[in-house]
Parts: structure tokens; C-alpha cells; sequence
């Protein structure tokens, strides 16, 4: 992925100050996308999602508050990764090299980055931050 793809490089600081809007948006991520598993459960493994998404109310309303939700954190200039693990990528330099900062739900700020070819298994800690368990 190059560089010129990305419409904003963040800086440690800037996707920091996301966080707090971030984990209201990741926890509504994630209820919602409860409610849409349960919902599919209820209907039992026969169910065509599809025809379930058009005709079960609460099914269509759960599909379209992630849809939302994910366009909403996507519109910041970051990247939703995982619902469940509540990943989200920021687009970054670090010495010179464009990569991802990572962050996961329910960590209270940046603490990781990983090459933009890789993913969550490959966090890094950040430069000068403290080491912590990262995967």
C-alpha cells in the first residue's frame, strides 16, 4: 500500500485524541454486532442472511448501526481492522517508513504500530513508549 494512498498520516498525539470517541464507537460496534448474531442464531443455520437481513426489523437495524458506526471511525482517516478485537489502524510514520499505528479496544491509548503489509500479530511497541505485552 503506498504512502499516497492514505489521506492523512496521524501522529501519535493526533490518533490519541480519537481514543475516547473511539471506544464509544467500538463498544456500539460491538453490541450491535451481538445483537446481529443473535438475531441470526434465533433463525438457525438454514436461515439465508440475506432474506433475514431485508425481513427481520431488528436484524436490518443491527446491520445498518455497524455500517454506520464503521463509516463513522473509516471518516476519521483510520481504518477498522476487527469488530470483536475492536482493532483500528492508523495510518503513521515512524522513522521515515509509513505503517500502521494500532490500537485495541480498551487500551487507553497508542501503545503499537505494525508494518502496513502486516497485521495485529506483528505490534510493535512504539518508539520510547514503555514495553508492554502487545499480542
Amino acid at each position: 500500500m503506498a504512502t499516497d494512498q492514505f489521506a492523512k498520516l496521524f501522529t501519535t498525539e493526533e490518533a490519541n485524541e480519537l481514543i475516547p470517541r473511539l471506544e464509544t464507537l467500538v463498544r456500539k460496534l460491538q453490541a450491535s454486532a451481538a445483537q446481529a448474531r443473535a438475531r441470526a442464531r434465533q433463525a438457525g443455520a438454514a436461515a439465508n442472511l440475506e432474506r433475514l437481513s431485508q425481513s427481520d426489523p431488528l436484524m436490518r437495524s443491527a446491520l445498518r448501526e455497524i455500517a454506520k458506526v464503521a463509516e463513522e471511525i473509516q471518516g476519521f482517516g483510520c481504518f477498522l481492522k476487527d469488530i470483536d478485537l475492536g482493532l483500528v489502524d492508523f495510518p503513521g510514520e515512524i522513522n521515515g517508513e509509513t505503517v500502521f499505528l494500532c490500537w485495541q479496544y480498551g487500551e487507553p491509548r497508542l501503545v503499537a504500530w505494525h508494518p502496513i503489509d502486516e497485521g495485529f500479530g506483528s505490534r510493535r511497541p512504539l518508539p520510547g513508549g514503555a514495553k508492554v505485552y502487545l499480542n
